[in-house]
């Protein structure tokens, strides 16, 4: 019986290996996946309920989905958690007009990515989409980050979503803009000066008037005096007119 080749296993061996190799480069690329939905992520994390419908009442989440198929700079979100808006003064967003809403929903989205890492070092005030006026303030130490935005100061630690073009993270209160809900000075009191002026004000004019009751008195009187010596000096003169 003839005897097998010793190098058959060996052949055997490479065959397989290409045969394996083939496979590989010929086999398709892995699916690409679906496009970044930003309200998805979002949902898909929960406690953002009250933010997604803002989202959806002002059409700001459907805004951003569409510019972040062409947009070079990216986005990024500091969402607030459904906590956030719970300890909210009563009223607080429900009594801004539409265009106030709008505008607080973009005062959460920068019109640039950056990554925790970038926003210790950003310039301030940091540009939002609510526009130039509405800016916040970023400042960063240590890894910690805090957003304020002249109202109320937040910290960002977690992000939700971070990969360029797009940048959520989880905000612990709502930024509310300076331009809306800054506090109204009460309405100042007069000071002791004033009131002293005031008062000496209301002194002086009764004075004033208590001083010229007097002197109509003596007119009066001056008057009166007049009118007696005229009448004596008439009757004296009718006396020389009849001796006469």
């Amino acid at each position: 019986m003839a005897s097998s080749s010793p190098l058959s296993p060996i052949l055997l061996s490479l065959f397989l290996v290409f045969i394996c190799g083939v496979s590989a480069q010929t086999a398709p690329a892995p699916a690409p996946s679906g496009p970044l939905n930003f309200t998805g992520i979002l949902d898909k994390n929960g406690q953002y309920t009250y933010f997604l419908q803002l989202l959806a009442q002002t059409q700001v989440g459907s805004q951003v989905q569409t510019q972040l198929k062409t947009t070079t700079e990216g986005f990024t979100v500091f969402a607030p958690t459904d906590n956030a808006f719970n300890n909210l003064k009563p009223g607080t967003v429900n009594n801004l007009d539409p265009q106030q809403k709008v505008q607080l929903v973009l005062y959460h989205v920068i019109p640039k990515y950056y990554s925790l890492n970038d926003l210790q070092f950003v310039s301030n005030p940091v540009r939002t989409q609510a526009g130039e006026d509405f800016g916040l303030n970023v400042t960063g130490l240590n890894n910690q980050v805090n957003v304020s935005s002249g109202v109320v100061e937040t910290q960002i630690n977690n992000a939700l979503y971070q990969k360029k073009p797009l940048a959520i993270y989880q905000a612990d209160k709502v930024l509310l803009p300076e331009e809306f809900f800054e506090a109204k000075s009460p309405a100042a009191a007069p000071s002791p000066a004033t009131k002293k002026s005031s008062t000496g004000s209301k002194s002086n004019s009764r004075a004033s008037a208590t001083a010229d009751e007097p002197a109509s008195a003596d007119n009066s009187g001056s008057t009166g005096r007049n009118m007696g010596l005229g009448f004596v000096v008439g009757l004296a003169l009718a006396c020389i007119g009849f001796l006469s």
